[in-house]
C-alpha cells in the first residue's frame, strides 16, 4: 500500500476518527485506525467496540492495500508536520511497518494485522431516517439528564428513539 495525501485533509479525517479511540485500552487493535486505500479514496474507520466512525479523503493511492496504525499517534505526528505539504504512506514489505513520509521528515508505525480489527457495522438496519444535526442535539439535551450513568445497569445507559 503506498498513497499521498495532503495533510490539512489527513488531519481533518484524523481528528474526526480518532476522537473515539481510548488512550489505554485493553485490546491492543481498539487503539488502532484501519486504513483502506483504494480507488482515489482513503477509508479511515475507528471502533470502541460500541462507536463506529467511518471517514473517506480523496487522495493519490499509488498502490491500493489497508492495515492499521495506531490511531493517536498518526494524529499526533500528522498534527506536527508542516502545513500545505503531501504525506506519503507506504507500507514496507513485511506489512507490518508503515512509514509516513513528508519534505525531511520520515516516521516508521508498527502494525496489527486487519484481519484483527472489528466491523460492528454488518448489520442490516430495517429503519432509518434525516434529521437536521441541530433538531437532533436539541432532542438529546433534552432528554440526556434521564439517562443512568451507573455501570452496573448499562441498559439503562442510552436514550430510546423511535419515529412516528
Amino acid at each position: 500500500m503506498k498513497f499521498t495525501i495532503d495533510r490539512a485533509a489527513l488531519l481533518r479525517s484524523l481528528n474526526h476518527v480518532q476522537s473515539v479511540v481510548e488512550r489505554r485500552n485493553t485490546i491492543p487493535i481498539l487503539s488502532n485506525v484501519l486504513l483502506k486505500a483504494d480507488d482515489g479514496t482513503l477509508t479511515m474507520s475507528t471502533t470502541d467496540m460500541d462507536l463506529e466512525i467511518h471517514e473517506s479523503v480523496a487522495a493519490e493511492i499509488d498502490v491500493a492495500g489497508s492495515t492499521t496504525v495506531p490511531a493517536h499517534t498518526l494524529h499526533d505526528i500528522v498534527r506536527k508536520l508542516p502545513d500545505g505539504e503531501g504525506v506519503v504512506l507506504e507500507m514496507g514489505d513485511g506489512g507490518n511497518v508503515m512509514t509516513v513520509k513528508t519534505g525531511r521528515s520520515n516516521f516508521r508505525l508498527s502494525c496489527l494485522p486487519v484481519a484483527d480489527f472489528p466491523e460492528i457495522s454488518n448489520a442490516d438496519f430495517s429503519t432509518s431516517f434525516a434529521i437536521p444535526a441541530a433538531e437532533l442535539r436539541a432532542l438529546i439535551d433534552r432528554t440526556k439528564f434521564a439517562m443512568s450513568t451507573e455501570e452496573t445497569r448499562y441498559y439503562l445507559n442510552g436514550i430510546y428513539a423511535r419515529s412516528r
